[in-house]
């Protein structure tokens, strides 16, 4: 049995999609009820999940969000209104399973969310063309390309480290829960190799991450 977990950017599409997945014979429904990340997190911690995920773009917070629980290890299907509009290797690098349109039919946003359990990626046709286009040239003239493994939202974790942000502060200016910031703020000190949260500012302004 597989525990599905769904958020989305409307009550309606989160019972839309809480009601499809729940024909299937091998799916859970868990937190029908979760209405904040505190909650969220509470329902993550009885692995294996899937985090279902549904908004309009990729920066939309909804998919932030659910870019975070992938950085936290947890398998995560993205469903948005059209893939090839977005950047797909941003979400990819975050740790997301698949990232398909909201308009995928019912049987195959079941096949996403088992491949997505067994650990494969899965993307669209116009998803997977977006992703060999390469990166955003602006991204990599602001320097942002240095640190290939860093994600984008450990690059906003960091740069709020930068200003002096504990991680009560950073997670409540980024709307994620503490854990999570200190999950992040762990990560960005390992692939950096920084020893300290001073440290790990000092590499990212050498390295263009961090403007001062």
């Amino acid at each position: 049995m597989t525990r599905i977990l769904v958020k989305a950017s409307s009550a309606i599409a989160k019972a839309g999609l809480e009601s499809l997945l729940r024909t299937h014979p091998g799916f859970e429904i868990v937190g029908a009820s979760i209405h904040n990340a505190e909650e969220a997190e509470a329902a993550w911690e009885a692995p294996p999940a899937v985090l279902v995920a549904e908004a309009d773009t990729l920066a939309d917070h909804s998919a932030r969000e659910a870019m975070d629980w992938a950085g936290a290890g947890g398998p995560v299907v993205l469903l948005v209104r059209n893939p090839a509009l977005e950047p797909v290797s941003e979400a990819l690098q975050a740790g997301v399973k698949a990232v398909l349109p909201a308009s995928l039919p019912g049987p195959e946003i079941v096949k996403a969310i088992e491949a997505a359990a067994a650990g494969f990626v899965v993307l669209d046709p116009a998803g997977a063309e977006t992703l060999l286009r390469g990166p955003d040239p602006a991204s990599v003239a602001s320097g942002e390309g240095m640190v290939e493994n860093l994600t984008p939202r450990e690059v906003d974790v960091l740069r709020l480290l930068a200003a002096g942000l504990g991680n009560k502060e950073i997670a409540s200016r980024l709307g994620i829960s503490n854990h999570t910031a200190k999950f992040h703020v762990a990560s960005i000190m390992g692939k950096l190799g920084a020893t300290s949260r001073t440290e790990a500012v000092t590499l990212g302004i050498r390295r263009g991450l961090v403007m001062i």
